[in-house]
């Protein structure tokens, strides 16, 4: 978990923090009452400012996913399971839709856009790290 951050993304490096701690939640990879790592030692392993990791988490207990417990960390709250999983289904959801129609709008065929999904999904990089050479060469083609 929280081993994907991309700087050079378009998302927020905050906002891929609280994603990945969704989608872990969603996955089964964090439960509740599970500790999320301690703020200094996931800006030091990210290579962050601890202020940008400060803001994920507390976004995260404003959504209630999370609460503090002073001295003792940031925890996953009960039952936030199922909500965490539809939220993520529905964003992911989202950026397929916009994704999709964006190729679409570019004049991808709907077969060069199922090989360039398949691409992805068979690439081992997480949410946020770099398009894998294998995939961004399938913009090469002429045929869209």
């Amino acid at each position: 978990m929280l081993d994907s951050i991309n700087i050079d993304s378009s998302v927020a490096v905050y906002v891929q923090i609280e994603n990945e701690v969704q989608f872990a939640i969603t996955s089964g990879r964090l439960k509740p009452g599970d500790r999320l790592p301690p703020l200094r030692e996931m800006s030091e392993r990210l290579g962050l400012n601890a202020n940008t990791v400060v803001r994920a988490y507390r976004d995260l207990e404003v959504m209630g996913l999370v609460y503090s417990r002073r001295g003792m960390g940031v925890f996953v709250a009960d039952g936030v399971t199922d909500r965490c999983a539809r939220s993520c289904r529905e964003q992911v959801i989202r950026r397929l839709h916009e994704s999709v129609g964006e190729a679409k709008s570019a004049g991808m065929t709907t077969k060069k856009i199922r090989e360039i999904v398949e691409a992805c999904e068979v690439s081992e990089t997480g949410p946020y790290g770099a398009v894998p050479a294998s995939v961004l060469s399938l913009a090469d083609s002429k045929n869209w």
